[in-house]
């Protein structure tokens, strides 16, 4: 019985840290499209400024291209701010929004 109750605890306690997770995350880096950066640019800047790979970075570029913005990286606020100013220092037009809970 006393190991029953042990399971209940650590089931309250993962869903308490799922939950807090959840709102740590709240906010997206949005890149919007231009007709003055190249692919290559904004490429490089994503690798360089967000950590992304060649591959993760070309996606989004396209992504960009083709549908006008994308949320290249979530997480919380504190964080992605300097991505954010680091990109729009670059001359590459980038937002934080807050991110739509599910």
């Amino acid at each position: 019985m006393s190991q029953r109750k042990q399971t209940g605890t650590q089931t309250k306690e993962w869903e308490d840290v799922l939950v807090a997770e959840d709102e740590q995350f709240p906010f997206s880096l949005i890149v919007w499209n231009d007709e003055v950066n190249t692919f290559d640019w904004v490429i490089q800047s994503l690798m360089e400024v967000c950590s992304h790979t060649q591959e993760q970075a070309e996606q989004c570029a396209l992504i960009i291209h083709h549908n006008g913005k994308y949320a290249v990286k979530q997480g919380e606020f504190t964080k992605l701010r300097p991505l954010c100013d680091a990109l729009l220092d670059r001359g590459i037009s980038a937002t934080l929004e807050e991110a739509i809970a599910h």
